[in-house]
Order: C-alpha cells, then sequence, then structure tokens
C-alpha cells in the first residue's frame, strides 16, 4: 500500500515554482518579439499562420518596441522601425492610424505617441497632443490620452477637467468603482492621476493602496468585475497603480506564477494562460515583471 501511494505520488505532475524571470527567458522573448518585425519595420501582432498575409500595425509595433524595453533589450532596426511609426502620422493633425494611409483615431493617437518617444525622445508632439485633448470624452478615452500626454510630456489644462469630473465618481473612502471590479477602477483612475504628474493625499493612498491589495485573486492576478478569471490586461492596469505608488501586491510569488502560466513555449506570452503568444499578452507579462522586480 504504501508502495503504491510512494509510485502515486511520484507521478503527480511538479508544482509551479514561482521566480522571477531569468535573463535566458527574457533573451528569448525579445527574439520572440524580434522575429515578429516585418521588412517595413513594423512588427504584427502575432506570428503568422501557413502562408496568411500578415501587415505591420501601428499597436503591434508600439506594444513590441516597449516590451523590448521593459526586457532590457534593443530594438531591431530600430530607425525603420522609426520610419513606419511616423508613416502612420498625419503630420497636419498629429493623429496616427494603425498603418499607413489607415484611418486614425484617438487611441492609435495614444499608442503612436507612446512608440515615438520610445524611438525618438525629443520628439514635438505637440500637435498631437491637442489632437487627445480635443477629442478625449470618456474616461478610456482620457485614460489612454494621459497616457500618450506622459510620453510627449506635456499636459494640457483639459486634463485638470478630466480629473476633477472623475473624482465626482469617487467612494468617500477615496477609491473607485466597488466589489470585484474595484481594484481594476481605482488602479485605472489612480495611474491616471499619477501619470498626470498630480498626487493622492494620505489617506486617499491608503485606501487606494488598502483596495488594490483587497482585489488580488487566488490565482494571483486581478480581474474584471463581470469574469471569476483574472487576466493579463487588468492586471498591468492595477500594476501600473501598484508601481507609480511604490507598492507591491500582497502576493508577490503568486502573481509571478500566474504571469508565468502565460508564457508559451515560443518565448512569447499570451493574453491568458494557455492562449497562443501575441505582442499584447508578451508586453502585458513584460511590463508586469519588469514592475515587479522594481
Amino acid at each position: 500500500m504504501r508502495r503504491s501511494l510512494l509510485v502515486a505520488f511520484l507521478l503527480l505532475p511538479a508544482p509551479l515554482i514561482a521566480h522571477a524571470q531569468t535573463a535566458d527567458e527574457k533573451k528569448a522573448t525579445v527574439q520572440f518579439l524580434a522575429a515578429l518585425q516585418q521588412p517595413d519595420g513594423g512588427f504584427i501582432a502575432a506570428p503568422k499562420k501557413g502562408d496568411a498575409e500578415s501587415r505591420s500595425s501601428l499597436r503591434a509595433t508600439s506594444g513590441a518596441i516597449r516590451a523590448i524595453h521593459y526586457l532590457g533589450g534593443d530594438i531591431p532596426n530600430k530607425e525603420k522601425a522609426l520610419a513606419f511609426v511616423k508613416s502612420c502620422l498625419d503630420p497636419d493633425t498629429g493623429a496616427f492610424a494603425d498603418a499607413p494611409g489607415g484611418k486614425a483615431d484617438l487611441s492609435t493617437t495614444a499608442v503612436g505617441m507612446m512608440a515615438i518617444s520610445a524611438l525618438q525622445s525629443d520628439a514635438d508632439q505637440q500637435k498631437s497632443v491637442r489632437y487627445l485633448a480635443d477629442r478625449a470624452k470618456t474616461f478610456e478615452e482620457r485614460r489612454l490620452a494621459v497616457a500618450g500626454m506622459e510620453a510627449a510630456g506635456v499636459f494640457p489644462s483639459e486634463v485638470r477637467d478630466w480629473l476633477a469630473e472623475v473624482n465626482k465618481t469617487r467612494n468617500p473612502d477615496g477609491t473607485y468603482g466597488k466589489d470585484a471590479g474595484q481594484a481594476r477602477d481605482t488602479g485605472s483612475v489612480a495611474a491616471m492621476i499619477l501619470r498626470s504628474g498630480n498626487k493622492l493625499s494620505d489617506e486617499q493612498r491608503t485606501a487606494v493602496v488598502a483596495a488594490l491589495h483587497a482585489g488580488q485573486r487566488s490565482d494571483g492576478g486581478f480581474g474584471k468585475a463581470d469574469a471569476k478569471e483574472s487576466d493579463p490586461e487588468t492586471t498591468y492596469r492595477v500594476m501600473r497603480a501598484f508601481y507609480l505608488l511604490k507598492e507591491k501586491p500582497k502576493d508577490v510569488e503568486k502573481l509571478k506564477e500566474f504571469v508565468g502560466k502565460c508564457r508559451n513555449a515560443d518565448g512569447g506570452y499570451g493574453v491568458g494562460p494557455g492562449q497562443p503568444s501575441t505582442v499584447s499578452g508578451t508586453y502585458y507579462a513584460a511590463a508586469i515583471t519588469h514592475w515587479l522586480e522594481k
């Protein structure tokens, strides 16, 4: 009987041990991203399937560039990547499209500004800042706009009005949202406030950190209000707030384990455990891991 139990124990899969990314793992992830770069300097969102045609996209290019930065790698063909990003820009309006000649919108403009900043830190992005300030109406639009403005290092006066409006939704204790969605909502607003160069009061900071800590789920990550499982995108939002607050989740090792479950054999990461590798999933993982190491 004892022998049978011992054999059964030995056949069990080894538990996943949480650990920081090794240098070799980071190198493999950089190689995964570099392989997505196209002859025009841009990147595609995921590895090609068979003979399927894929076009470079600004979103994928921006995500890949910033992920490589977080991983400590060198951006391949940097000048060609910059040329691709600039080819998506309308110089008259400062707006970006997801591909050269495409239709520009607010979200791709914010993404393009972050890409330009990563490739050419002294670029003049005043027109792009104005484009965002004139068009951002919803909270999500304004959150993205602030991200683009942060990359440009310019915050117009409209941002004060945006923060005043979002603070009308603040809970009495200084947090945002409620129930299972509170960590995501609180992290999203707190990050917007801090990224725009503003601060939280000591009392609000304490309440925000407590809400973020309370939102960590049993799998180690953070998730949306209507989902039982954690997801990398929500985890990324919450982790940005932690990073800006110079705080960490309560269970760092469990979070590393969650991120590790999103990793694939090709060195990339999916947008959830068991999902195929994409630039988006890899960007979230690279950013989260980078912030945890700080």
